[in-house]
């Protein structure tokens, strides 16, 4: 596989105007190998640099701050644009704004213009070792730092990252989430993602033996919970699946569309001479073109609704964050049912040929069905159901 190709200085430059363009740039170059490194597996390193040298990882981080200083708005298009084509690189991108952003909510003024500034200069991609689902991660005190012991899954980006965010209980059973190099003494970040779905977000496993973690490290002000404005994390995580699960589907339409109009043969009995003409995939065609204009409608207002809360600050009230949580998890559950309706239905529109294993046509759902199968839409639904009955806003948690 050749090198990564180094994006001239000119159009680093002009990244905080024209970000969609060099995204779109990108994403050609990904479609190019995304067949041939899904049946492969294992580290995307060379997309992975691709991202680095395109400034598309600092968009989150203000201008102040040598970041590129987008709204949610725009970087979810881009994370739904790169879902089109490979949604393991859809994911660890978003989920580079999400770590980042985790900085934002729950540390302090000076952690967030370090973390940031530093981010922007180095061109450092973030991994997640945070997983607060899985607490089989301890800290203890000792000479004046933590000790971090245990071990964490679903740890997506953690390979090949520059900084990796962590979790782990103190003696009393709080969370501490904190930062630290990658590369830290007794941090093993292991190789071990071997998935139907997602198979190059490297969300494996890290384990940790006496890494060090000391106090200035831990994100603390107001940490997890500590303000109304830290609950927002959830949120960004929902809307980041959404934006994803959305693209696989457009892109699953769109493979499906080309495949349908070169190679797909009218059946003996439909009495037409082409595909095209046969009312049976007019109609699969129709609905699921009806879905996807519903998701995205939904999608893109859940983002607008985020992107207004967000600016709120530490002003937004508790009411206002639900509002916003009601918003993404109506546009969590569309997309999610959307998407594999719509992974599942393209074959209907193809036909047997298009399960030959070259292809890897099935790619888009198995990519969704694992995803969405982290995080379990029902109890999104079970929160709608309350507000649409009780007008009871979702209340916030670290994990919803």
């Amino acid at each position: 596989m050749s090198a990564a190709i180094p994006i001239p200085a000119s159009e680093v430059d002009a990244i905080c105007r024209h970000p969609l363009k060099i995204a779109e740039r990108l994403a050609a170059d990904f479609a190019q190998t995304a067949i041939e490194r899904d049946r492969k597996g294992g580290t995307a390193k060379r997309e992975r640099d691709l991202l680095r040298e395109s400034g598309l990882l600092n968009l989150l981080i203000p201008e102040a701050l040598g970041g590129g200083g987008a709204d949610w708005p725009e970087i979810l298009r881009i994370v739904r644009l790169f879902a089109r084509v490979d949604s393991s690189l859809a994911h660890l991108f978003g989920f580079q704004h999400l770590l980042l952003a985790t900085v934002d909510l729950f540390g302090s003024e000076e952690q967030r213009a370090r973390h940031f500034e530093e981010t922007a200069r180095n061109r450092w991609f973030w991994g997640n070792a945070l997983n607060p689902l899985d607490q089989n991660t301890h800290a203890t005190p000792a000479d004046g730092r933590w000790l971090v012991n245990g071990r964490k899954g679903f740890c997506s980006g953690a390979t090949d990252s520059d900084r990796l965010l962590l979790s782990a209980l103190d003696p009393e059973g709080r969370l501490l989430v904190g930062v630290i190099p990658s590369d830290r003494a007794g941090l093993r970040i292991r190789q071990d993602w071997d998935n139907f779905g997602q198979r190059q977000t490297d969300s494996g496993t890290v384990e940790f033996s006496n890494v060090a973690l000391h106090d200035e490290e831990i994100l603390r002000s107001p940490g997890p919970l500590g303000s109304v404005r830290a609950t927002l994390r959830p949120c960004l995580a929902q809307i980041i699946l959404a934006n994803i699960y959305l693209g696989i589907a457009e892109g699953a339409l769109a493979e499906a569309r080309n495949y349908t109009l070169a190679q797909t043969r009218s059946w003996l009995t439909s009495g037409v001479e082409t595909p095209t003409e046969d009312p049976y995939i007019l109609a699969n065609y129709g609905n699921m073109f009806v879905e996807l204009q519903a998701a995205r409608t939904l999608t893109d207002r859940a983002a607008d609704t985020l992107q207004r809360t967000w600016e709120m600050g530490e002003g937004l009230s508790e009411n206002c964050r639900g509002r916003a949580a009601i918003d993404i998890a109506v546009a969590k559950t569309l997309t999610t049912r959307t998407a594999l309706d719509v992974t599942n239905r393209m074959f209907e529109v193809m036909g047997s040929r298009a399960t030959a294993g070259a292809a890897r046509l099935d790619r888009f759902w198995r990519n969704v069905r694992t995803h969405t199968l982290h995080d379990p839409v029902d109890y999104k639904i079970r929160e709608l159901g309350d507000w649409a009955l009780n007008r009871h806003i979702p209340k916030p948690t670290f994990y919803s």
